[in-house]
């Protein structure tokens, strides 16, 4: 049995039925590639915001200039007291110590007593002025008998020249026991007792104490090696020692800017100024010292703590750009420039740079990479490289 055909015109009807439902269909696909088209593909190493998302990962743009930049000399440096704010303290005399009246970190006034000392060298100094004087009355007294006698001939001229000698060794005997007594201080000595009161020679802090009530100590004046017993000093400035090669002498200048740090305080850096610059080198090492001054207000540096100096050489002006700018990608520093806009966006593009990360000022130089002008994200790098 044939299967009956559907008349032609039906056929040709119906498609044009389906063709006209189909049309907005169709319609619909041609707009939406249309808009892919438009919408340009990001490039690589480029990141596109709208203002909106700029502020919202709060991005700061600045001009590329010419900035106040320089060069480095790194040494090792040690942390020492300031010199002309320190007394070392040591005894004069040999003797026990009975007392201590001054304790590790206590303020102390200049004249203050540290501690007491019981020593036979009191009496001894005395007693050596009063026989000194002694002396030189008889000395005087015998020089003027002999120029009496002189007169009457009843005396050479040979005993009146001994006479006079004897007296001027007399009076060199006092001055030597009063310069002993002086540098004793006796206006600290107790001559009755014997005891010796040692005192601070400066408004200070006391930072070292080196003595235990009942020890001997040696004294100043006796012949051996006296010991320091008490170091008065501040520490709210202190000085760093460092040690500069030959090759970089002539450009370290006083009053440059000069940056330490120490191990104890990793990521701190503490800002000072070279204030000294030794005049001879070393014969061993060929370095000279170069001393730099430091505030040190909280106490974080110590004396003899070792550090890292970094001392400012050959200022200048330079392209450079801040450290904030910069960001890592593997070995290499890269920053983000704005390029333009387009299609309602900010265009930021990645760039390598090669900069100089020595220098003290805050800026680095930029040696290649970037022009002036140049409109660099100082702020939000971070962002950017994470939207890559």
């Amino acid at each position: 049995m044939n299967t009956p055909r559907r008349p032609r015109r039906a056929l040709v009807a119906l498609l044009a039925l389906g063709g006209l439902g189909g049309a907005p269909a169709l319609g619909c696909h041609a707009s939406s590639a249309a808009v892919g088209l438009a919408a340009s593909p990001v490039p690589p190493g480029q990141v596109w915001l709208t203002p909106t998302e700029i502020a919202q990962s709060k991005i700061e743009v600045a001009p590329v200039a010419e900035q106040d930049v320089d060069d480095t000399v790194t040494t090792s440096g040690t942390v020492v007291l300031d010199d002309l704010r320190t007394g070392h303290v040591f005894s004069p005399v040999t003797g026990k110590v009975i007392r201590i009246d001054a304790k590790l970190g206590d303020r102390v006034k200049k004249g203050q007593v540290l501690a007491a000392i019981e020593s036979p060298d009191i009496g001894s100094a005395m007693s050596d002025v009063h026989k000194a004087e002694a002396d030189l009355i008889a000395a005087t007294h015998m020089l003027r008998r002999k120029q009496e006698l002189y007169a009457d001939q009843a005396a050479s001229a040979a005993d009146v020249e001994q006479a006079e000698d004897q007296q001027r060794n007399a009076k060199a005997e006092v001055e030597r026991a009063r310069q002993k007594q002086f540098l004793l201080r006796v206006g600290n000595a107790d001559v009755v007792a014997g005891g010796y009161a040692l005192s601070s020679p400066i408004d200070g802090e006391v930072l070292m104490r080196n003595i235990t009530p009942g020890v001997e100590v040696q004294g100043q004046y006796s012949g051996g090696g006296a010991q320091e017993l008490f170091t008065i000093g501040e520490l709210d400035r202190v000085w760093v020692l460092g040690d500069v090669y030959e090759v970089d002498l002539g450009r370290v200048r006083v009053g440059a800017p000069a940056r330490v740090t120490v191990v104890a305080y990793p990521g701190k850096v503490f800002t000072g100024t070279v204030d000294w610059v030794s005049g001879s080198l070393d014969p061993n090492t060929r370095t000279a010292k170069v001393r730099c001054t430091f505030d040190n207000a909280d106490r974080l540096l110590r004396p003899m703590m070792y550090s890292t100096m970094l001392v400012s050489v050959d200022q200048r002006k330079a392209l450079a750009i801040p450290p904030s700018a910069v960001t890592r990608m593997g070995e290499y520093r890269v920053v983000f420039v704005q390029i333009g806009e387009a299609d309602g966006k900010v265009q930021f593009e990645r760039v390598p740079v090669d900069i100089d990360e020595r220098s003290t000022t805050g800026w680095l130089e930029v040696h290649h990479g970037l022009d002036a002008g140049q409109k660099l994200v100082v702020k939000g790098a971070d962002v950017l490289m994470q939207k890559l």
